[in-house]
C-alpha cells in the first residue's frame, strides 16, 4: 500500500542499528524483490556527489569513459537508504529533495530526465529538528523524509535485542569471511 512508499526517518545514538531497521523496514514491504542500496551520505567527496547519486554518461567529464547508473536509478522501485543525513551539505540537500519532489534525474552530461520510484530510509545519529532550527538542514527537506520517524533507544535500554543483533552479525560475518563462526565470546 502507500505506506510502502512512505519516506522513513530513523534517529538514534550511533550502534544502535537503524540500518538493520532499514533492511527489515525493506524486507517487509512491497519492494523487497527490489534492490535495497546503503548510502553513507558522509563518505561521498563533493566532486562525486552528483554523478553517484544521479549517474552519468559516457564523456560527461573527463575521465567518463561510459555510462554510470546513480544511486537513485539503481534504486528504483526499491529502497535508497541514506546513513548520516545529517551530514549532508546544504547544497546537496536541495538537489536531494529536487529528485525526491519530482521522480524523476538527470544523468550528467544527459538532457533525458529518467523517472525513478525509490523509497528513501534515512538514518542519524543527530537531532535533525534542531538541525532545521539552527538553518543547518533544509527544514522542507525534514518534512519530506521524515513522513514517519522512528527513534531507536540505545541498545543499554533494550538488553533484549542483543541476542538477536549478535545473531544477525554472527551471520553476517560467517558469510563474509565464508567460515562457520560456533561461539563469541
Amino acid at each position: 500500500g502507500k505506506s510502502n512508499n512512505t519516506n522513513v526517518l530513523i534517529m538514534g545514538e550511533s550502534g544502535t542499528g537503524k540500518e538493520i531497521v532499514a533492511r527489515q523496514i525493506h524486507q517487509c514491504s512491497n519492494r523487497k524483490s527490489n534492490s535495497f542500496f546503503a548510502v553513507n551520505s558522509s563518505a561521498i567527496p563533493e566532486s562525486l556527489f552528483e554523478s553517484q547519486f544521479f549517474g552519468h554518461e559516457k564523456n560527461a567529464f573527463t575521465g567518463a569513459d561510459k555510462i554510470h547508473i546513480g544511486w537513485f536509478e539503481k534504486s528504483d522501485e526499491g529502497t535508497l537508504f541514506l546513513d548520516e543525513i545529517g551530514t549532508m551539505q546544504l547544497d546537496r540537500q536541495v538537489k536531494l529533495l529536487r529528485v525526491i519532489e519530482e521522480k524523476k534525474v538527470t544523468r550528467l552530461g544527459a538532457h533525458k530526465e529518467i523517472p525513478i520510484d525509490s523509497r528513501i530510509i534515512c538514518a542519524t545519529n543527530e537531532n535533525l529538528y534542531e538541525l532545521v532550527e539552527k538553518k543547518i538542514f533544509r527544514e522542507d527537506l525534514y518534512h519530506r523524509l521524515s513522513t514517519i520517524v522512528i527513534q531507536l533507544p540505545p541498545l543499554r535500554e533494550r538488553k533484549e535485542d542483543i541476542p538477536i543483533l549478535l545473531e544477525h552479525f554472527i551471520k553476517l560475518f560467517s558469510n563474509i569471511l565464508n567460515k562457520k563462526i560456533n561461539k563469541v565470546e
